[in-house]
C-alpha cells in the first residue's frame, strides 16, 4: 500500500513534466544590436521543436493565426519600417484551413530597426501573439511580452 502511495505522485510529477514540454514547443529570445548612434535593430528569434511550425506576419485572413508583433508606445523611440522576417519561409495550400499558409519551421528571426530621439538609456517593451501547428494538431494563440534594453 505505501509504495502506491510513493509511485501515484510520481506518475502524476511525470506526467506533468511531459505535458509541459508538450505545450512549448517554441523558444523566444529578444535582444537589440547598436547599428549606429541612434539606430537599434531588435531581433526577436523563434526556435521551433522539430515537426513544429509558426505562422508568417502575412498569412490570409481565413487560416491559421499570423504572427502579430505589438510595440507599446514609447516616446524616446520612432518606430522604422515593417518587421521583416528572416528565415526559410514554406508556402502551401492548407486543406484544413481553405487557403495557402506561409509558414516558418526550425527558426525565423523578426527584426524591426528603431531610432532614439535622443541619446538616452531606454527600452523597447512589445509583444508577440503566435500559433504553433505541427502535423497533427494546432495549439491555441499565444502572447509573450518581451522587454529590451538600449544601450
Amino acid at each position: 500500500m505505501m509504495k502506491k502511495l510513493i509511485i501515484l505522485p510520481l506518475l502524476i510529477l511525470l506526467g506533468n513534466v511531459l505535458f509541459a514540454q508538450i505545450l512549448h514547443p517554441v523558444t523566444w529570445t529578444a535582444v537589440s544590436k547598436k547599428l549606429s548612434d541612434k539606430t537599434y535593430e531588435i531581433r526577436l528569434t523563434a526556435n521551433m521543436q522539430k515537426g513544429w511550425h509558426i505562422y508568417s506576419q502575412t498569412t490570409p485572413e481565413g487560416g491559421p493565426v499570423p504572427t502579430n508583433i505589438s510595440f507599446i508606445k514609447n516616446p524616446l523611440l520612432l518606430i522604422k519600417g515593417k518587421v521583416k522576417e528572416v528565415g526559410k519561409l514554406e508556402q502551401h495550400n492548407e486543406p484544413l484551413f481553405g487557403v495557402d499558409v506561409k509558414q516558418f519551421s526550425d527558426k525565423v528571426d523578426f527584426i524591426q530597426v528603431v531610432n532614439l530621439k535622443a541619446n538616452v538609456k531606454t527600452s523597447v517593451n512589445m509583444s508577440v501573439e503566435y500559433m504553433l501547428c505541427n502535423d497533427k494538431q494546432c495549439l491555441p494563440p499565444a502572447t509573450k511580452k518581451f522587454i529590451v534594453a538600449l544601450q
